[in-house]
């Protein structure tokens, strides 16, 4: 088992710690020396993760009964030791292609074509896959080695020695890079915390402590800023050269974070326009007759090409000068943006690269790998309960504006009321008034309960929605077969119910 993995294994280019430990462009050697001495691999995954789709097609029903064809005819392949992106202008389809090679579709979206996984159709099991979404999703009174730790509770089972855990959790933070902030809060509205590249990363460290060979990201470098672009995605290049299958939507990557790509896969209207080495699409580009400037992004000139967009911008600006003047050199301005795209697709269809994609897929449909399953669980109940009753009395206790500031309001009424109604004696005149003050202490307590009640049904909508996700992405439910909330409250929950909310949700999920 381990030597599968060994064969996919690539050397890592800049592998070194580069100030304060902090790890640049792989992965650490001191997180996997831990990793791979301390921590028993009964309990996680090791096997390498190679993923094909072919002839992928993706129709979801609109609300008046006609169905759109979000999808069509995609062939592709993952395979380990490498980081795929997926790239293209919104509405592309590149998020749906992303759910759909992680199970992630929603109701109303139905999927044709073959997607395997060693050659086979399989579910994922319980750690050998993870999605990382496009929200940070924490809490913010929780420092970062807190929030792993307490993942790393609720994940891993209870025959687990604790340090074989803490030792995971420290290579986790390594390898992730977190070090210089692994004791400050992660922050919320009003604590101020770590960056939000940080916060990034804490959400893939999250997701990787179970050592998924398989990794999704949706748009992880969306919201920040060059730097912390450049870092996220050269700590999944180091993830992926430790023999993972990485695969992330982005948007619009720099230059610099286009290089770390190893493969591309661009669509437009949920074709495929071209699909091969990330280095080898500036040559595609040329010899379908679009050349990338000199001075241009090369991200920015393939979403150039294919985003109708700039048509209405090119419309809009039709007078300018500048326009005009760059217009001569520019073989998009001769063109609509969708006869570019036609050009482009027929282009690929009839390319070597869509030839060997195919011939690719092919190959490795028909090889039957080792079926992906970590044999690891989660812990038990009395122990999520336990942590997660620990982790909501010290969020309450941290957070001023959850706890001690009710706390505050709630003396301070009481204060009031029992100024005001001293002593009022014992007359008619007195009872009215005690049926208005107990008449104002209801309507005080509902109104304070609605406005927390209104937090509360945005948090169990937004884990509705995650756990649907979940739902159908079945690594994340080792036991069940059918919809759990409580799953997601263990992994990813960023509230903090009480024991008795707890309670009721668990008993409410096996109904």
């Amino acid at each position: 088992m381990r030597n599968s993995a060994s064969n996919v294994m690539m050397e890592i280019e800049s592998n070194k710690p580069a100030g304060n430990g902090m790890v640049i462009g792989g992965l650490s050697p001191l997180s996997e020396t831990l990793w791979r001495e301390k921590t028993n691999t009964e309990f996680v995954g090791d096997v390498s993760a190679r993923l094909t789709w072919k002839d992928l097609t993706v129709m979801v029903t609109l609300n008046n009964g006609e169905t759109q064809k979000v999808l069509e005819g995609l062939t592709g392949y993952a395979e380990p030791g490498t980081l795929t992106a997926l790239m293209g202008p919104s509405g592309s389809g590149k998020s749906t292609l992303l759910d759909a090679l992680s199970s992630r579709l929603a109701a109303n979206a139905f999927l044709s074509g073959t997607i395997l996984l060693n050659g086979r159709k399989t579910k994922l099991s319980f750690g050998t896959a993870a999605y990382v979404t496009q929200d940070d999703n924490l809490i913010g009174t929780l420092t970062v080695r807190e929030t792993i730790s307490y993942s790393a509770r609720l994940r891993l089972p209870d025959k687990m020695p604790w340090s074989e855990k803490r030792a995971l959790v420290e290579s986790t933070i390594i390898e992730m890079g977190l070090q210089d902030c692994a004791d400050t809060v992660i922050g919320n509205w009003h604590l101020r915390g770590i960056s939000g590249g940080e916060k990034r990363r804490v959400s893939i460290a999250l997701e990787i402590l179970m050592r998924p060979r398989l990794l999704f990201l949706d748009e992880p470098t969306s919201g920040l800023d060059s730097a912390s672009a450049f870092f996220v995605t050269q700590t999944l290049r180091g993830l992926s050269r430790d023999g993972r299958t990485v695969i992330a939507s982005v948007h619009q990557p720099s230059s610099e974070v286009f290089e770390l790509f190893d493969q591309l896969y661009l669509l437009s209207g949920g074709k495929t326009v071209y699909f091969g080495q990330a280095s080898e699409a500036y040559e595609f580009f040329a010899q379908a007759g679009f050349p990338c400037p000199a001075l241009r992004n090369p991200s920015d000139h393939f979403l150039r090409c294919i985003n109708s967009d700039f048509d209405k911008v090119k419309a809009t600006l039709k007078g300018s000068m500048k326009l005009r003047f760059e217009a001569s050199d520019d073989p998009l301005e001769k063109i609509t943006t969708a006869e570019a795209i036609r050009t482009l697709t027929d282009f690929y269809r009839r390319s070597q690269q869509c030839y060997a994609a195919k011939e690719r897929v092919d190959e490795t449909s028909k090889v039957k790998g080792t079926v992906l399953d970590s044999g690891g669980s989660q812990a038990s109940f009395l122990m999520q309960s336990y942590t997660l009753t620990k982790r909501s009395f010290i969020n309450m206790s941290r957070d001023f504006g959850y706890y001690w500031l009710r706390l505050l309001i709630y003396v301070v009424v009481t204060v009031c009321i029992g100024t005001i109604y001293l002593n009022i004696g014992t007359s008619y005149n007195s009872i009215l008034a005690r049926g208005s003050c107990a008449s104002f202490v209801f309507g005080f307590v509902t109104f304070m309960s609605i406005g927390f009640s209104k937090g509360k049904v945005k948090w169990a909508l937004w884990c509705h929605r995650i756990c649907y996700w979940e739902y159908n992405l079945s690594y994340a439910i080792p036991h069940y077969d059918h919809f759990h909330l409580w799953n997601y409250l263990l992994l990813h929950g960023s509230s903090s119910p009480g024991f008795g909310t707890l309670f009721v949700l668990r008993i409410v999920s096996l109904c």
